[in-house]
């Protein structure tokens, strides 16, 4: 029987530390966005409006001959990705918001880690360490730490939706690195976030405020949409790509940690002694599921 704990060979080198970081910066400015803009505008039609943008911007590149090439081989993945990795995740957290603080939303959130690791053992036959396994429950302490989970109160239906949820991000960071090693990545998630917003756009639309979105609204949306989601995308296909499904994962981690952060340079929120401590063992856990050496 193939045992569970191996060294990996694959060392994080500077630039995917860097990419990492910048991931997680990006990805954890989106709850202030999200906060700005989801009162006015509304959760799914905020969804679909930030799905649309994000793949709207790829649309001119992909429909050049060098990547139209490339649709119709890779539409399978497309709408896979489409589904698993954009629209059903988007829409489990925002229901999953409706019942559960901030805090929850972190705590299970972080679980994307934990669960990546089992589908890349059970499905990629990916070898795990001991030090990455040490790494990656340290950074969910880290995290259990920074929210305080004494002070979250969720629903049980919350609960499961950002369970289900964070599965989907699971799934598909393995699906991408399993299936997606010889396809155009810059077509894969391109149309997969169009799509995405294509699958969502009738709830969304159903949802449509009555008023034309506020300035801060429609500045938020531009970000996540641009930003948030088109730019960090890219980021995130291309850390799969050097440092595996199971490494990648863990900028859930940083997320939180990135998030206070935000708050406290943006918001005026205090860092105190426990988000310290909350803070340093989610680094710390991030630099021992990601810096596993052979013995």
């Amino acid at each position: 029987m193939r045992p569970l704990f191996y060294d990996i060979t694959k060392i994080m080198h500077t630039k995917d530390w860097i990419i990492l970081i910048f991931l997680a910066a990006i990805w954890s400015s989106a709850f202030m966005f999200i906060k700005i803009a989801t009162p006015d505008m509304g959760a799914t039609f905020l969804v679909t409006v930030r799905l649309l943008l994000a793949g709207i911007i790829f649309v001119p590149f992909l429909l050049q001959a060098k990547y139209r090439k490339h649709f119709r081989s890779q539409f399978q993945g497309i709408m896979i990705l489409a589904v698993t990795n954009n629209a059903l995740p988007f829409a489990l957290f925002s229901y999953a918001s409706l019942g559960a603080n901030s805090n929850m939303l972190a705590i299970l959130n972080g679980s994307t880690a934990f669960i990546t690791m089992l589908i890349a053992y059970f499905w990629l036959k990916e070898k795990i360490s001991a030090l990455q396994l040490f790494g990656i429950l340290l950074g969910f302490v880290g995290i259990l730490v920074l929210v305080n989970p004494a002070n979250a109160s969720t629903t049980l239906l919350s609960s499961l939706a950002c369970l289900l949820g964070a599965t989907c991000y699971s799934f598909s960071a393995n699906y991408i690195q399993k299936y997606a090693k010889d396809s155009n990545k810059f077509v894969l998630i391109g149309w997969s976030l169009f799509f995405g917003g294509l699958v969502i756009a009738p709830i969304g639309l159903f949802n449509m405020p009555d008023h034309f979105p506020n300035t801060n609204s429609i500045l938020s949306v531009l970000w996540l949409g641009l930003i948030s989601t088109g730019l960090a995308y890219l980021a995130y296909v291309r850390l799969i790509e050097r440092i595996g499904a199971v490494r990648t994962s863990t900028v859930t981690y940083l997320i939180p940690a990135f998030g206070i952060l935000w708050g406290a340079l943006f918001l005026n929120e205090v860092i105190t002694l426990i988000i310290t401590i909350g803070f340093v063992l989610v680094m710390a856990g991030t630099y021992f599921a990601n810096t596993s050496k052979p013995s």
